[in-house]
């Protein structure tokens, strides 16, 4: 592929597929996907997707980082925006026309992240559910929201993404919260349920708050903790070993591991007769 980094995004255009856009608005929507995420989502052969990075790195819309494993190896190639990819979103959504600069600052704050290893992850749980529904008809990920959007949607919840997700008829809304081992149970994670009971007790979703854990240890030690039964807030835990589209689901209270369809999950009070919902926001 001739074209250079610096060539003009009119010129680019000619070697953007559609499966290409779409790449890119996820990597703006969501910061960081990596080698494997990207082909379980969109490719069907790892040598295509691989071979189609690196043309799409050659002209400047994404840009690769990754860094060794403790003990040998290295990790993953991250990808994420390049400076043409900024360019050509921020041409897309109207928004301002970034520097090279700037470019080059937000991959860098983004490789330089202490948080990266819980935004890869978190992003992984949807990514997951985007494989599955891929290959049954069946089902398919509606909505799909960084940390960032969800926040700003619906104010005080601090989810790290949100999402709606279909098989058959059935229509289910979620919010993850994922776990890398690091937080305290009790202090920490059980008390993030307050701000979704306070949503719920306002007129907003009744969604059921997904613990995607770290291990079975924690699964177990979690469900000690939270509080009885009869809560406002729907809870339901697995482990990152499973697949979130199985029958993996452990609600409080529950004996059985069931499938997301089969979680309580009521979208709350319509947005017209909510005198709590004002331009797109709950007002808690």
């Amino acid at each position: 592929m001739p074209l250079s980094r610096t060539a003009s995004l009119l010129a680019i255009y000619p070697h953007i597929t559609s499966r290409d856009r779409l790449l890119l608005q996820l990597l703006d929507d969501h910061q960081v996907l990596t080698t494997g995420q990207i082909h379980r989502m969109l490719f069907a052969a790892r040598r295509t997707c691989q071979l189609r990075l690196n043309e799409l790195a050659a002209l400047g819309l994404v840009e690769r980082f990754r860094f060794p494993r403790d003990g040998g190896g290295s990790q993953p190639w991250h990808w994420t925006l390049g400076h043409n990819g900024q360019r050509f979103q921020a041409a897309a959504h109207e928004r301002p026309e970034p520097t090279a600069r700037s470019s080059n600052q937000t991959v860098q704050r983004l490789s330089a992240n202490p948080h990266l290893t819980h935004l890869v992850l978190t992003n992984d749980f949807f990514v997951r559910l985007t494989e599955y529904a891929r290959r049954h008809a069946e089902a398919r990920l509606d909505r799909w929201w960084s940390e960032q959007v969800t926040h700003k949607q619906y104010l005080t919840i601090t989810a790290d993404g949100h999402g709606l997700w279909t098989v058959g008829d059935i229509t289910v809304g979620f919010f993850l919260e994922t776990d890398t081992g690091t937080e305290a149970l009790g202090s920490r994670v059980v008390a993030k349920l307050k701000k979704y009971g306070d949503l719920i007790r306002h007129g907003g979703a009744r969604y059921p708050v997904l613990f995607w854990l770290a291990s079975e240890q924690r699964e177990e030690n979690l469900h000690r903790l939270l509080p009885g039964q009869h809560t406002t807030v729907p809870v339901a835990t697995a482990t990152h070993a499973s697949d979130p589209a199985a029958r993996v689901w452990l609600a409080r209270g529950s004996t059985s591991r069931v499938p997301l369809t089969e979680l309580p999950s009521d979208h709350g009070a319509p947005i017209a007769e909510n005198p709590n919902y004002d331009n797109g926001v709950f007002l808690l």
